[in-house]
């Protein structure tokens, strides 16, 4: 996990290696176009003096058996003369995967175990995105103890502590895309950068969702993209419209990319969101994390698009039914309908709470 934001679009991977309990070598892949976690495990042995021969390799993702930018992983594992191969999920990629057969027939014991919920979702986000051609999309927001993300004015600085602010700027470091609604923008004028923190691994484009062109150009998002990327996403039509045409070239002076989308169902949001984060993927964007507000958040959910959420619990109540909560735009009768979300872990910042959850069954 410490290589989130500097392996990407390849998996995070992790490899230990022992022998009876004992453990000879460990490893990560560390940044895209370095060591894969096989070749760092077996390396590792080497500078610790010991020999892997006969030793288990316990990986969480198949090891590859291609040749990208580094040489296949089974080749060393073979050479090295490991006995055993352990890992936690298969890899799905039409080049990479495979290695176990080849394991298996050099005579290497290999056994997929797939009991670890932890090594199993080290490497969901680059699975899902061979399966569904999308990015992660990752989901934040902060709330109070009832469940509600702003006042019924729209005040919503800060709800959360510094501490918590502290872990999004983080979070923002290592991500490929911020996405955010037209109605965020005007309401807060975010610039949605990672500020304050020790090492950028990726400058996030931000992208706004906004069906008619009218994020305003005097907004944060717009005179700071010629130093940070900021990207439009907008109906397909108006991408191309004349009654665009001078909207579309003052962005463009001011650095600013209008991206046509294909439109979806009638809605606060007019473009199709899966679409959009199709062609984010294709533009190679891996990890999109969410800051907006109840209607984006409520599309992307409906539409079953969020794949992990960070939710920061303030030690406030408010008690106001007219203050908005986390999402809407949902029918949901029966608590059936409901998003299901796993628990991956909790932490203590200050007084507040961070919920990580991912995708439930």
């Amino acid at each position: 996990m410490r290589a989130a934001g500097t392996a990407e679009p390849n998996p995070l991977v992790g490899c230990v290696i022992e022998r009876g309990g004992e453990v000879l070598g460990i490893g990560h892949h560390h940044r895209f176009g370095g060591l894969h976690a096989e070749r760092e495990a077996l390396a590792n042995c080497t500078d610790r003096g010991l020999s892997p021969r006969g030793a288990t390799a316990h990986v969480t993702l198949e090891p590859c058996c291609h040749t990208g930018k580094q040489p296949p992983c089974t080749e060393a594992l073979i050479a090295a003369g490991i006995a055993r191969v352990v890992y936690a999920r298969p890899d799905p990629g039409e080049l990479s995967g495979g290695g176990a057969k080849i394991l298996r027939e050099a005579g290497i014991d290999v056994v997929l175990d797939e009991s670890d919920p932890v090594a199993r979702g080290l490497s969901e986000p680059f699975v899902q995105q061979l399966d569904t051609g999308r990015p992660w999309v990752i989901a934040k927001w902060a709330q109070t103890v009832d469940g509600r993300i702003a006042t019924r004015t729209g005040q919503s600085q800060w709800i959360s502590g510094e501490l918590s602010r502290g872990r999004v700027h983080r979070l923002r470091a290592r991500v490929d895309a911020i996405l955010t609604g037209l109605g965020t923008v005007i309401a807060d004028d975010p610039m949605l950068t990672a500020r304050g923190v020790r090492r950028v691994r990726r400058t996030a484009t931000r992208v706004v969702v906004d069906h008619h062109l009218d994020t305003p150009l005097n907004c944060r998002l717009v005179t700071s993209a010629r130093e940070t990327p900021s990207l439009i996403a907008c109906d397909s039509a108006m991408a191309s419209s004349e009654l665009t045409t001078a909207k579309r070239a003052a962005l463009a002076d001011r650095g600013v990319e209008v991206m046509g989308v294909p439109g979806g169902r009638e809605g606060l949001h007019h473009i199709d969101l899966a679409q959009l984060l199709k062609q984010l993927s294709a533009r190679g964007c891996s990890t999109v994390m969410v800051e907006a507000g109840p209607g984006m958040l409520g599309s992307l959910f409906e539409a079953n698009l969020v794949d992990e959420a960070w939710v920061y619990v303030a030690p406030l109540l408010l008690g106001d039914e007219q203050a908005p909560g986390a999402a809407r735009g949902r029918a949901v009768p029966a608590l059936e309908g409901g998003r299901p979300l796993r628990l991956v872990h909790t932490r203590r910042l200050g007084d507040d709470v961070e919920l990580w959850y991912r995708r439930g069954g």
